[in-house]
């Protein structure tokens, strides 16, 4: 609403909510360091707390569960998971909070080839593949609302520069994601707890993608979103126009080292 929030008044403020979805940077290291604090401010209030995360793929969860509790050493975890360029210097720290808490991690994220393979042809080529790899990503048929926040900015993008055959497919790629997401979230959500998620703010700004998917599962919950925008602005004011992007918005500074 354009009002300056300190850190602990939006850490309190996150604890009464069942879902908070944590939109980032992916290049960021403010915002991963926000991260991290978070999750300890929040697991302060209550250690009801469960973390996913848009970066690990559904398929490796046993992999993931095995290294938190200690069944498998760091390297044959880190070797097996197929992890981001970043994870020793933005995820890792996440992982080892929930190893050093006992906390449960989810690999919320479709496997990245059911993905592709939407892009290429479309969301109905799910249909033939095998129960095991359904399990993997969202129950079909999945609903795509091409006019909520992000899908249609997606499609007036692409058939912009003439990709109007392939616009919707590259949309139902994105919904596979965010509804795998949105679905993974509601399988591990603590009973009187918090679900911390993070990633990419493209899937959940201005309260689409996974919030969409969500509150179209489970209108009841409560969930937060927060986002980060970029100002080059040194004052670092607020923008009006983004009032609409989530509870609690980030101001970036547009000129911040990145680390990749």
């Amino acid at each position: 609403e354009g009002n300056e929030v300190s850190f602990q008044k939006m850490s309190d403020s996150l604890s009464n909510y069942d879902v908070v979805l944590f939109g980032e940077f992916h290049d960021h290291p403010v915002v991963h360091w926000l991260q991290k604090k978070l999750t300890e401010k929040l697991y302060a209030k209550n250690n009801n707390l469960v973390l996913g995360a848009e970066m690990f793929e559904a398929d490796n969860q046993l992999i993931l569960d095995e290294y938190l509790q200690g069944k498998i050493p760091q390297s044959r975890f880190e070797e097996e998971m197929r992890l981001w360029n970043n994870y020793k210097t933005d995820y890792k720290p996440l992982i080892e909070f929930a190893k050093t808490n006992k906390l449960q991690f989810v690999a919320t994220n479709v496997p990245r080839r059911y993905a592709s393979a939407v892009s290429k042809k479309g969301l109905d080529s799910l249909k033939n593949y095998a129960e095991e790899a359904k399990s993997y990503f969202a129950k079909l048929p999945i609903k795509v609302d091409t006019i909520t926040p992000g899908y249609a900015e997606m499609l007036k993008m692409m058939s912009g520069h003439g990709m109007q055959g392939d616009a919707m497919k590259f949309v139902e790629a994105q919904a596979i994601k965010d509804a795998t997401m949105a679905e993974k979230i509601l399988d591990y959500l603590p009973e009187d707890g918090i679900f911390l998620h993070y990633n990419g703010d493209y899937h959940s700004k201005s309260y689409g993608g996974i919030y969409w998917y969500l509150k179209e599962m489970n209108p009841d919950l409560k969930i937060a979103v927060i986002s980060a925008e970029q100002s080059d602005d040194e004052a670092l004011e607020f923008v009006p126009e983004k009032a609409s992007t989530g509870n609690f918005i980030l101001f970036i500074p547009e000129d911040f080292t990145r680390t990749y």
